[in-house]
């Protein structure tokens, strides 16, 4: 029983080893979005208003300005779950290292195969913005909200996501992602860390209980086994008795058998 108290204890160490890393890297994720949030808002970053009229670009690609640096936070949401046909929320950081102003105009974004981003599968929302300027040194966080086809099948695609911008009214643009979102079915929106939690937790509660369980049998076991103590016998060694043969103790046990008779 001693045996078997030790594995569960070997295996219950053992899946919080598996854990600790996957627990890290959850955390790192979520420590990652806290600290864009609060550098977009550092410098007095402006938000630009989100705006109506949003300029048509088509097909047209540019090229990124140099002092442009760009990355993308999802909020809440570092699995990078995307609900079909639901809305989905992402942040755009944008810090200018350069030498003037810049004009950020709109984000679009496209969704594609994962194995050949030739095939595109959803051109998404182009969102545009009205007064969003990024100055000198400064940095700001622009939000983009989309949404997949509701008859999008389940599975991985690779997003692309695109901000647009002007330097001294020259069109530039940056591809601030460019990697894979897993889309869901609508209302079966669940985090691979709280899968992962839940099933550790209920694994750590079992192994607990069945090493509650050998511990209760081993105690029952050893109670079971404790020795008897009889008192008062009346049995009477052969070997005494002819020792004492012959003496005045066997003499009073005769006379006192004879008496009872």
């Amino acid at each position: 029983m001693a045996m078997t108290s030790s594995r569960v204890f070997f295996l219950a160490a053992l899946l919080l080893l598996l854990a600790s890393p996957l627990l890290h890297v959850a955390r790192c994720q979520s420590d990652a979005e806290v600290d864009v949030a609060e550098a977009a808002a550092e410098d007095g970053g402006e938000l630009g208003i989100v705006g109506e009229d949003v300029q048509e670009f088509g097909d047209e690609n540019f090229s990124p300005a140099p002092g442009i640096n760009t990355v993308t936070v999802f909020p809440k949401n570092s699995a990078k779950l995307v609900p079909a046909g639901e809305e989905t929320e992402l942040l755009v950081g944008l810090k200018n290292d350069g030498d003037s102003d810049v004009s950020v105009i709109a984000i679009k974004a496209s969704v594609h195969l994962p194995f050949d981003h030739r095939l595109l599968v959803q051109n998404l929302t182009t969102q545009g913005f009205n007064n969003a300027s990024v100055p000198t040194s400064a940095q700001a966080t622009f939000p983009y909200i989309f949404a997949v086809s509701k008859f999008l099948q389940a599975g991985n695609f690779d997003l692309v996501g695109t901000i647009i911008y002007e330097i001294d009214q020259q069109p530039y643009q940056n591809t601030f992602y460019n990697g894979t979102i897993e889309v869901v079915e609508a209302g079966a929106f669940l985090s691979i860390e709280s899968v992962f939690l839940v099933t550790l937790g209920i694994a750590l509660l079992v192994l607990l209980g069945l090493w509650i369980r050998g511990r209760i049998q081993q105690l029952s076991k050893k109670t079971k086994r404790a020795p008897k103590v009889e008192v008062g016998t009346g049995t009477t060694d052969a070997s005494m008795d002819e020792w004492l043969q012959g003496t005045a103790y066997t003499q009073s046990q005769a006379s006192k058998s004879k008496k009872k008779k």
